[in-house]
């Protein structure tokens, strides 16, 4: 028998992709909000985690596992698409080029930084929200949801910029923008828990689902165990 494909499921796959790809887009404009510089990223990255926890919440890690996976290839395939449209020779109409390169394009470190931290980050927080809903006996999913936030971004921050930056820009910097982002994007989650929360109760109801991951394997990359 073939397996049913949930809908809800689905559209969180979609939106997790999206949200990645798009951040890879606009991350390189720098805005201002208030005292705090950050890339246009922090916009719609964190709805990255955010979708993440709902999957491992609802659904458990093992489909938490895939959607990653699946994100991470999509956002790969894009970043490829971006490289080639970049290389392929424009038309003689086409006077932008220069503009459509800086958009478009990411230095190869900035690109393999941004790979690596996602997936270290991403499979923190489905980890950590996983770990703790056993722990907590499923209670106390706001608490969790910031938790795994805070690991998973701080790992994310860590990763990108140490390897982005480091020998670039001033360690002492480094720190700064490693908490600052790590910091405003928490502070996002919180500031959306509500919203979330009442999407957690509701996908829960309708999709009758509520796994705890007992005897899982943690391996990100056994796919085939879902």
């Amino acid at each position: 028998m073939k397996k049913q494909v949930s809908v809800a499921y689905l559209i969180s796959g979609l939106l997790f992709s999206t949200c990645l790809i798009v951040a890879n887009i606009v991350e390189q404009k720098l805005i201002q909000i208030g005292p705090i510089e950050a890339t246009a990223g922090l916009l719609i990255f964190p709805i990255s985690y955010i979708v993440n926890d709902i999957i491992a919440e609802v659904w458990g890690y093992r489909k938490a596992r895939l959607i990653i996976w699946y994100g991470f290839l999509m956002n790969f395939l894009a970043v490829a698409v971006f490289r080639l449209s970049i290389l392929v020779p424009g038309s003689e109409n086409f006077t932008h080029q220069e503009a459509f390169s800086l958009v478009m394009g990411n230095t190869l470190r900035i690109t393999v930084a941004s790979f690596i931290a996602f997936l270290i980050g991403s499979f923190l927080n489905a980890f950590v929200m996983s770990k703790m809903k056993i722990m907590q006996k499923g209670r106390n999913f706001s608490l969790r949801a910031v938790v795994s936030t805070l690991i998973g971004e701080g790992a994310d921050s860590i990763v990108f910029f140490s390897i982005a930056f480091m020998g670039v820009i001033p360690n002492d910097d480094l720190w700064i923008l490693m908490l600052t982002q790590t910091g405003m994007k928490t502070a996002y989650e919180i500031i959306i828990l509500p919203f979330t929360n009442r999407i957690v109760t509701w996908v829960k109801k309708k999709e009758e689902e509520d796994v705890f991951d007992e005897n899982v394997s943690y391996n990100p990359f056994r796919i085939k165990d879902i």
